[in-house]
C-alpha cells in the first residue's frame, strides 16, 4: 500500500516517556497508520523532517477494556514508531514543549 508521508505520521506521542527518550537517546516516538511498515517511516520522517533516521521499531499497542455506565467497551489499539535519529539531529516540534 502507497501512502503519503502526511498519511503515515499520525500524530507525536506526548508523554513524560517520550520526553524522556528524547532526552536520553535522541528517540522519537508517533502514532502512525496502521498499514505503515518501517521502510515508510523512515522514508517520511526524513522527508517531513529533514533529518537523518538511524533506527525504528514498531509497537502494536492492544485495545484496553473500559466499562462506561455499567457497559463493556473498549478503546481502539493502535500503532506506534519509535525512531532514534543521527547523533545531533532533532525535531523542532518536540522541542517546544517540556512536560
Amino acid at each position: 500500500m502507497s501512502l503519503h508521508p502526511n498519511e503515515v505520521l499520525l500524530a507525536p506521542v506526548v508523554s513524560e516517556k517520550s520526553y524522556a527518550q528524547i532526552e536520553e537517546n535522541n528517540t522519537y516516538s508517533f502514532r502512525i497508520h496502521p498499514d505503515a511498515h518501517k521502510t515508510q517511516v523512515r522514508q517520511a520522517v526524513e522527508e517531513l523532517f529533514g533529518v537523518k533516521v538511524t533506527a525504528v521499531n514498531m509497537v502494536k499497542v492492544p485495545a484496553k477494556p473500559k466499562m462506561r455506565n455499567y457497559r463493556k467497551g473498549s478503546r481502539p489499539g493502535w500503532k506506534k514508531a519509535i525512531v532514534q535519529l543521527k547523533e545531533g539531529d532533532a525535531i523542532e516540534i518536540f522541542e517546544g514543549a517540556q512536560v
